[in-house]
């Protein structure tokens, strides 16, 4: 008996969500059928493809060779269909797009319903990585990345920049005062990033040159939860436009130290590994998202 693709796809989505449970979620089916089939899966191949414990599954050396091939087919398999698609002009399929969550609560989940209202067969899926993800591990179609960009094997094409404000909340600033320089911060409470020195980098110009090291009292690896907390008053706080535009606008941030910012635009880039014909769904995504953050 042949295998088929609904079996490659059951033995990827296995694979990827870690669990049977979570598979079965996933497929729209039940634990047991999914684990039924995963055992009809193993009796065409004669083989184990997995080892199972009551804590967690591993991949024999026989499931990361179908894993492998799987993948290519069905990828493959994405493609002709989306080829044919293409030609109705009809963009469809999923689309993986993954992002800081700042990006994707501040930048990208305010435009879902008109995008989704104007590709209706495009389904979006959204994750949030606050640390650079690896786009084949994550399966992931377009990552936002923030900042310079190392990674040569990637397509990168440009969609805005975004300045970096000092900012603070107003309680703070009546409770602590407002530092008047930069050498001033350094008797306030800071707040920065855990595992990402740069973000700890401030565009202020001061006596040892136009970028300030910060030493935060407070880290914490998602900017998100930076804001957070500057909201909430916990110190000062060196963050990009996009996501704090509408805290100034309303009074909630104050922006500092203005006289001493160098006004350095940090790029935002799409990156993807499709660097030859873009799919339609992938342009789609992209255009829309440009003109919104204009």
């Amino acid at each position: 008996m042949d295998i088929n693709s609904d079996d490659l796809r059951m033995f990827a989505a296995i694979v990827d969500s870690g669990t049977l449970g979570a598979a079965a979620a996933h497929l729209g089916q039940t634990t047991s059928a999914v684990s039924r089939a995963l055992a009809r899966l193993e009796e065409k191949l004669a083989t184990s493809l997995m080892t199972r414990t009551t804590r967690r599954m591993e991949l024999t050396e026989e499931g990361h060779l179908l894993l492998a091939r799987a993948r290519t087919i069905l990828a493959a398999m994405d493609e002709a269909e989306e080829a044919i698609r293409i030609r109705r002009q009809q963009p469809s399929g999923r689309l993986r797009v993954d992002a800081a969550s700042p990006f994707i609560l501040h930048a990208i989940v305010p435009h879902v319903a008109e995008f989704r209202s104007l590709y209706p067969q495009i389904t979006l899926e959204l994750t949030s990585n606050d640390q650079v993800a690896d786009l084949l591990e994550h399966r992931t179609d377009i990552a936002i990345r923030i900042g310079a960009l190392q990674d040569s094997t990637l397509h990168a094409r440009p969609l805005r920049a975004s300045r970096l404000f000092v900012l603070a909340s107003p309680d703070y600033l009546q409770k602590y005062g407002t530092p008047q320089t930069p050498e001033e911060l350094a008797g306030h409470q800071l707040l920065g990033f855990l595992r990402f020195d740069n973000g700890n980098l401030w565009p202020l110009r001061h006596q040892g040159g136009d970028t300030l090291t910060v030493t935060p009292a407070l880290f914490a690896s998602s900017g998100e939860t930076l804001r957070a907390l500057a909201l909430e008053g916990q110190g000062i706080v060196c963050l990009a436009e996009f996501m704090t535009k509408d805290d100034i606008a309303a009074g909630r941030l104050v922006k500092i130290l203005e006289e001493h910012n160098t006004g350095y635009l940090q790029p935002i880039h799409a990156v993807y590994y499709r660097n030859t014909q873009l799919s339609r769904r992938i342009s789609c995504f992209l255009e829309f998202l440009q003109q919104k953050l204009m």
